[in-house]
C-alpha cells in the first residue's frame, strides 16, 4: 500500500486513494493504537465541507465502533476546533476529515491525541505498519460492548466560547471582509466576529461540497482584496478549507501573510511582557524581513524545518507561546494546540484595536524581501552532500558576504525528487535571479 501518513495525516483522492475501506481500517486500528486499547474510549470526529466527508466519516465511525469505543460526531467544524473539543469533551483522541487547502476531490484523515496534539512519528508508523502488513487487531466486542455514536449539535458554540475567552476587547467600529473558502469556517467565523461587535461582509460562505477552496480562501485571496477596497473595510480575513490558516488583507488591499502576522503579534506580546525569551518560532522559509523587524523590536526568531508540526515541537520544547509559517499557520499555544485561523484572526484584530492604528501601518514595520527559487537537478544519492563540497560551500559564503547581512542563501534538498532547491533572498530581485541561477548551475555540475 506504500506510505500512508504524510506531513499532515493521510491524504489522497477520495474513493480512489483514500477509500472507505482504508478509512475503516484507520478508524479501527488508529483509534485502538492511539488509546492504548482502552475499553470504551471516546473519539471526537469533525470534518470540513467536502462531498466525500460523509462517506469517510461513516467508514471511520464503523471502524471505531467495531473496537468498542464510542464516537462523538461534532459535524462541520474547523480543524483546530477538533483539537479543542477533544479536550473539552475529555475524549481520548480526535480525528479530522479534511484535506485543508487542497481541491474538493481530495480528502484526508488526521489524528489528535487526548491533549489535542498531532501524533508522533512513532505512533503513525505503528498504525501504518499494521495496515500495510494486512494485519488486524484481535478486538471483536459483541452485544452491549459495541461502541455508540453520539451526535453533538452545539460543537461550534463550544469552540467559539474558547475564541471569545481569549479576547478582552470588542471589535465595535471595525468593518471586516471575510472569505471562508466555502469551508469549515463558514458558521464559526461570522458567529464569533459578530459576537465581538464587528460589522462583517462575507464571501465564499455557501459550501455545496464541491466549491471548497475553488479560487477563494487563503490560497486565492484576490476576491477578498477587492472586497476590502470596494467596501472600504478596515481589514480582510481569508481562511483555508479547514480554517487552520489565515491570510489577512490591509485596508489598501495588500496581503498580510503569516510572517507579518507573527511580527505584529510577536511585537505586541513582547510589549506586554508575554513573549518568553523574547522569541517566536518560525521556519527556515520565513522571510529575512521577519528577522530584521523582530531584531528591531528586541525579539528574535527560532528557526525549524518547514512544517507546522516542527514549529509546534520547538514551541513545546522551548516554552514558546507564538510560532507559525509564512503560509498562515499560526499557533498561539496558550490558547490552542494547533494552527488556528480564527484564533489568529482575533488575536491579530486585538492588536489592531488596542494600537488604534491602520493595519497597513502595523504591517509596514516589516519589509518583505524578494525571494527567488531555482531547482538544481542532481543525482538522488548526492542531494544531501552539497555542504560537503568545498567549492559549493565557498560559493554560498561568497554570496552571503556579497549581500552584507541583508540577504541569505537557503539550500533545501527535495524529500521526493532528485532536486536541490536553491533560494536566495535579498533587496535586488535581478541580482538574486542571476546569483541563484549561477549557484544552481554550480550545484548541478558538482553533484551530477
Amino acid at each position: 500500500m506504500g506510505k500512508l501518513f504524510g506531513t499532515d495525516g493521510v491524504r489522497g483522492i477520495a474513493n480512489t486513494e483514500l477509500t472507505a475501506d482504508l478509512a475503516y481500517k484507520l478508524g479501527r486500528i488508529g483509534s485502538y493504537i492511539l488509546t492504548g486499547g482502552k475499553k470504551k474510549a471516546k473519539i471526537v470526529i469533525g470534518k470540513d465541507t467536502r462531498i466525500s466527508g460523509d462517506m469517510l466519516e461513516s467508514a471511520l465511525v464503523a471502524g471505531i465502533l467495531s473496537t468498542g469505543s464510542d464516537v462523538v460526531c461534532v459535524g462541520i467544524v474547523p480543524t483546530p476546533a477538533v483539537a479543542h473539543l477533544t479536550r473539552h469533551y475529555k475524549a481520548d483522541a480526535g480525528i479530522v476529515i479534511s484535506a485543508s487547502h487542497n481541491p474538493f476531490e481530495y480528502n484526508g484523515i488526521k489524528f489528535f491525541n487526548e491533549d489535542g496534539y498531532k501524533l508522533s512519528d512513532e505512533i503513525e508508523e505503528k498504525i501504518e505498519g499494521i495496515i500495510n502488513n494486512g494485519e488486524d487487531i484481535d478486538v471483536h466486542p459483541c452485544g452491549s460492548e459495541i461502541g455508540r455514536k453520539i451526535e453533538i449539535d452545539d460543537a461550534i458554540k463550544q469552540y467559539t466560547n474558547l475564541l471569545m475567552s481569549t479576547m478582552d476587547v470588542d471589535l465595535r467600529g471595525m468593518k471586516i471582509a471575510v472569505d471562508c473558502a466555502n469551508g469549515a469556517s463558514y458558521v464559526a467565523a461570522p458567529s464569533v466576529l459578530s459576537a465581538l461587535g464587528a460589522e462583517i461582509k462575507m464571501i465564499h460562505h455557501k459550501p455545496d461540497g464541491l466549491n471548497i477552496n475553488v479560487n477563494c480562501g487563503s490560497t486565492h485571496p484576490e476576491e477578498v482584496q477587492k472586497l476590502v477596497q470596494d467596501w472600504g473595510a478596515d481589514v480582510g480575513l481569508a481562511f483555508d478549507g479547514d480554517a487552520d490558516r489565515l491570510i489577512a488583507v490591509d485596508e489598501k488591499g495588500q496581503i498580510i501573510d503569516g510572517d507579518k502576522i507573527l511580527m505584529v503579534c510577536g511585537k505586541y506580546l513582547k510589549e506586554q511582557g508575554k513573549l518568553p525569551n523574547d522569541a517566536i518560532v518560525a521556519t527556515v522559509m520565513s522571510n529575512i524581513g521577519l528577522d530584521i523587524a523582530l531584531k528591531k523590536a528586541g525579539c528574535h526568531a527560532v528557526k525549524t524545518k518547514v512544517g507546522d508540526r516542527y514549529v509546534l515541537e520547538e514551541m513545546r520544547k522551548g516554552g514558546y507561546v507564538l510560532g507559525g509559517e509564512q503560509s498562515g499557520h499560526i499557533i498561539f499555544l496558550e490558547h490552542n494546540t494547533t494552527g488556528d485561523g480564527l484564533l489568529s484572526a482575533i488575536q491579530f484584530l486585538k492588536v489592531v484595536k488596542e494600537k488604534n492604528q491602520k493595519v497597513s501601518k502595523l504591517a509596514s514595520e516589516m519589509t518583505t524581501y524578494p525571494q527567488v527559487l531555482v531547482n538544481a537537478k542532481v543525482r538522488n544519492d548526492k542531494k544531501m552532500k552539497y555542504m560537503e563540497d568545498e567549492v559549493i560551500a565557498n560559493e554560498i559564503k561568497r554570496l552571503e558576504d556579497l549581500m552584507h547581512g541583508e540577504g541569505r542563501v537557503l539550500i533545501r534538498p527535495s524529500g521526493t525528487e532528485p532536486l536541490v532547491r536553491v533560494m536566495l533572498e535579498g533587496k535586488d530581485q535581478e541580482q538574486l535571479k542571476a546569483l541563484s541561477e549561477g549557484l544552481a548551475k554550480l550545484i548541478e555540475k558538482r553533484l551530477a
